[in-house]
């Protein structure tokens, strides 16, 4: 990287002590909190049921939300299956930015920590990165409400959201939920952009959760213990790519991939790799690099706020609202900026530069030396900066061929018809640190079809 750093220590993690706390005791809680019961009456009022429906109803979303955290699946098996999978299929990097300052941090401070979402890997991997610190609880969507990986994100402390779900007693159970768990310390670990990125780009940051959190600050000495962490995430290959694209073309009315079709990508992928690592033929797919930012303490922010007779909790909630939504795209703007450059993405942002299908060897090679100088000017964080330019676009390259994104021809490379959107997908992830090149990147968002090669 080019910003100091360190590598993280995979130690026994520390685990917040209100995790060891029973599922059987948190559903009370939630059961007997006043703002449950209150939601509690007023829908049953509101569509006519008994009180008892709707208490059913409630109990069904505790039962889908509350974990059940397990020490032991986290420490031994968790990490464990972490390290062997991310090890598998990625040269794994993680750094921070200033690792002492987390050495500051109160013995009681609360973290959230704010992620960009690339993967769903990104679950797996934060938690792995960080896992020598902390035991995050995440919330993560229904995708991943099948068995047996439902069992095993509750056992690691993840909690079940139902997303684009408007009710507002599901949302009060949530709420109060999230506000037990962050009141107890319980460090959270939270995707703002509420969803994949479908074309590379950051996603404008949804502020839902962490305005739950951020409630516990109406009671005193709770602003004083909340820090925010930026953490940027990238890959040189998101496994979910092509049809991360897909669903992206289908909301743009190119069609929808059927499921047989997707079915027999995805057996096809499985059966491939399989003969690939039985026939020791098996290569990883390059970088996967999480940078940790440093801690930003809530308080100074709570405090302004009330200095200038706007405290948070005495605003309407539109103007509540509006004044989070503002410090989350503060905080996502600094998640941007730490987002790692790994040799992929590098040689497609140099790559979307050029308004060509052939881009002569020596031209790519002068062009990315000059976007990443300009990288590092800016202080981005780059992997293997001090690397022989050529050798980055050796590792790169080899990705790009094998997934026939690129064909090396002579002293040159063209851009394959079926690999110009991986091309920008992966430029995406790091055009807003581009300066001068962005325009260029951006323009260049549709690759030229070369009309003759391809495969």
């Amino acid at each position: 990287m080019s910003a100091p750093s360190g590598t993280a220590q995979q130690t026994t993690p520390r685990f917040d002590r209100f995790k060891f706390t029973k599922k059987r005791f948190i559903a009370p809680a939630l059961l007997a909190d006043e703002a449950v019961i209150a939601a509690v009456r007023e829908h049953a009022a509101l569509h006519g049921l008994p009180e008892a429906t709707v208490w059913r109803a409630v109990r069904k979303y505790i039962d889908e939300i509350v974990p059940a955290f397990n020490p032991l699946a986290y420490a031994w098996i968790g990490i464990a299956a972490s390290r062997a999978l991310l090890n598998l299929f990625y040269r794994v990097n993680v750094s921070y930015i200033r690792r002492d300052s987390f050495d500051d941090l109160p013995p009681d401070s609360i973290v959230i920590y704010l992620i960009n979402h690339r993967s769903n890997a990104d679950y797996v991997f934060s938690g792995y990165a960080l896992a020598g610190q902390v035991a995050i609880s995440y919330a993560v969507g229904e995708w991943a409400r099948v068995f047996p990986l439902e069992y095993l994100f509750k056992s690691f402390g993840s909690y079940f959201i139902r997303r684009r779900f408007r009710e507002p007693l599901y949302h009060t159970v949530l709420e109060r939920y999230v506000q037990l768990v962050t009141r107890n310390g319980v460090t959270q670990g939270i995707f703002p952009e509420g969803g994949l990125t479908r074309d590379g780009k950051l996603r404008p940051a949804k502020i839902g959760l962490l305005d739950y959190a951020l409630g516990i600050a109406r009671e005193p000495g709770f602003a004083e213990r909340m820090y925010l962490v930026p953490v940027g995430i990238n890959f040189d290959r998101v496994l979910e790519d092509r049809s991360l694209l897909r669903e992206l073309g289908a909301s743009e009315g190119k069609g929808r991939t059927g499921r047989l079709t997707q079915l027999s990508e995805v057996l096809g992928y499985a059966v491939w790799n399989t003969g690939r690592l039985l026939s020791r033929t098996w290569k990883r797919y390059g970088e996967a690099a999480l940078v940790v930012g440093e801690p930003i303490a809530l308080a100074p922010w709570f405090n302004s706020l009330e200095k200038s007779g706007r405290g948070l909790f005495a605003m309407s909630r539109t103007d509540r609202l509006g004044v989070i939504q503002a410090l989350t795209d503060d905080v996502m703007e600094r998640v941007g900026e730490i987002i790692p450059v790994t040799p992929v993405p590098l040689v497609c942002a140099a790559i979307q530069t050029f308004d060509a299908d052939f881009i002569t060897r020596a031209s790519l090679l002068e062009r990315m030396l000059e976007v990443r100088e300009s990288l590092l000017d800016r202080h981005c964080q780059v992997l293997d900066a001090t690397e022989e330019i050529g050798d980055t676009l050796d590792r790169a390259y080899e990705l790009l061929r094998l997934r026939r994104v690129a064909l090396r021809e002579g002293a040159g490379y063209f851009v394959l018809p079926r690999g110009r959107e991986l091309i920008s997908y992966y430029a995406n992830s790091i055009a807003h640190l581009l300066g001068e090149f962005a325009s260029a990147v951006r323009a260049r968002d549709a690759l030229p079809v070369h009309a003759i090669i391809d495969f």
